[in-house]
């Protein structure tokens, strides 16, 4: 019973030992509340806000990003990666046992210092087959340490994975609304451009019969093609968008389905949540986070080199030339034995290796607290964008029925004779050009809304990780959500 208790109080003893700081998340000044605050929210963080949009053709866009996406993909390797080498590290835990067989024949020189017996096979057969284990006792916690790092450094791979995902959905949506936005300038440019071919053709008729000058043709001509000038450019962009999406969707570039227009798309909601919340919404906080837990482990790696390695060895096999006796009774051979090995002078080395370990601990606490200040100016960012651009969008609406109107009555007052055709031309431009803000200015309010899902995370990031992982085809890989867990379990059986 004795016994029993000093072992206990010995493993008790290896056990706690463990040099090196514990991690502690560090102290992160938080803000109570946004600087911009909206006055309706609702709890929509954790749903798959791109289907607000109304879309359908947009929710299977992002649902073929997400099973077709390479980025993703490289990042699912990358967890797979890190999952063995986190198998790899965590093996040096446990007791290292091999087993081995040789065969050989050798001839030994009859002439030698130490002349052979007559009675001594020569040449000779070897026979060996034996067992081998060693175990590292980790009394200072060294591979416990470097455990926790590689553990850390795997929840960091599913962490960037999160992240790839929240760009990929929030990236689809913003191409998808920008390709939506280009095609609505294209469809005031075409309107526009039929508008002043009409006028231009009237005005060559009015030109031959005598009625308005060759300045007044020139000046519709012109605005005629100021407006056909701008097809090609948007149209230009809407083939460089289609392509951006199609990379996107893990596809080779090529046309783009279209769904509802930009003017039938329906405004999302702005999801609630307060500056706390990202400091588990967040992938690139998280990440950031364990990184630093990782990094925070290395330090008790490297102080542990300071103190004693105790290393267990054993084996046990047969040694025989004859094959036929290998495995008696005298054939056995066998040893065990116990390593202690203390550094005593490294020049350095280790006291190196640790202040390197602490200096770069420091620069990814920087890095973490860097990451949530980053992270507040976002949200910040994309609150105070969608309100601004709310309304600036109200102005323009009122400014292109304003411009609309003024557009109609100078027509009639230059077809009455009370003005010039140059307010008319001054008046339609007008118009154009307000009418392509707006649309802009319209896209860019439902941009604000992705950028505002982008800047808060949720989860809505593991929603779309899960459909991931049920549209593609990896399985229950390591790359799966919680799967360090399912290798440290793998590894204990």
């Amino acid at each position: 019973m004795r016994e029993l208790i000093v072992i206990s109080a010995l493993l008790l003893f290896i056990l706690g030992c463990m040099v090196g700081p514990d991690y502690r998340r560090p102290a992160v000044d938080t803000p109570r509340e946004w600087r911009f605050q909206e006055q309706e929210v609702q709890e929509l963080a954790d749903t798959r806000w791109w289907e607000q949009f109304g879309d359908p053709v947009l929710e299977d866009l992002i649902g073929i990003g997400l099973a077709e996406n390479k980025d993703v993909k490289i990042a699912a390797a990358r967890i797979e990666q890190f999952a063995g080498q986190y198998i790899t590290t965590r093996a040096a835990l446990f007791p290292q046992v091999e087993a081995g067989t040789s065969f050989g024949r050798e001839r030994a020189s009859e002439r030698g210092p130490a002349p052979l017996s007559s009675s001594v096979e020569n040449p000779a057969d070897s026979y060996l087959a034996r067992f081998a284990a060693s175990w590292e006792i980790d009394l200072w916690g060294k591979l416990r340490r470097a455990n926790e790092a590689a553990r850390a450094d795997i929840l960091s791979a599913e962490e960037a994975r999160k992240g790839v995902i929240l760009s990929l959905v929030s990236s689809i949506a913003t191409g998808y609304i920008n390709l939506r936005d280009l095609d609505r300038q294209l469809e005031i440019a075409q309107a526009t451009v039929k508008s002043r071919k009409e006028s231009y053709d009237i005005f060559q008729l009015r030109f031959t019969g005598g009625i308005v000058s060759e300045l007044e043709l020139s000046q519709v001509k012109s605005q005629y093609e100021e407006a056909l000038a701008t097809i090609p450019v948007i149209q230009k962009a809407i083939a460089r968008q289609e392509n951006a999406l199609s990379v996107l969707l893990g596809r080779n570039p090529g046309p783009i389905p279209r769904g509802q227009t930009i003017d039938d798309l329906t405004l999302p909601l702005v999801p609630a949540g307060l500056p706390s919340d990202l400091l588990a919404r967040r992938p690139d906080i998280c990440q950031a986070e364990q990184n630093l837990i990782s990094a925070n482990a290395q330090i008790g790696v490297a102080k542990a080199q300071y103190f004693p390695s105790i290393a267990l060895t054993g084996l046990f096999g047969w040694s025989s030339t004859d094959i036929g006796r290998l495995f008696t009774g005298p054939a056995q051979t066998w040893s065990y034995a116990a390593q202690v090995a203390a550094p005593i002078f490294k020049g350095g080395a280790i006291y190196g290796q640790v202040k390197s370990a602490e200096a770069f601990q420091k620069q990814l606490l920087t890095v973490y607290r860097q990451t949530i200040q980053n992270a507040f100016r976002d949200v910040n960012d994309a609150l105070i964008d969608r309100k601004s651009t709310m309304e600036q969008l109200e102005t323009q609406n009122k400014q292109v029925e304003s411009l609309g109107n003024y557009a109609r009555t100078a027509r009639l007052r230059y077809e009455n004779g009370y003005t010039s055709y140059i307010e008319v031309l001054d008046a339609e431009r007008s118009l154009f050009n307000a009418q392509l803000s707006q649309a802009q200015t319209k896209g860019g309010l439902f941009l604000s809304m992705v950028n505002i899902y982008r800047s808060m995370g949720g989860g809505w990031v593991t929603l779309a990780e899960q459909q991931t992982m049920m549209s593609g085809k990896e399985g229950a890989t390591a790359s799966s959500p919680g799967s360090w867990k399912k290798v440290e379990t793998s590894v204990e059986k």
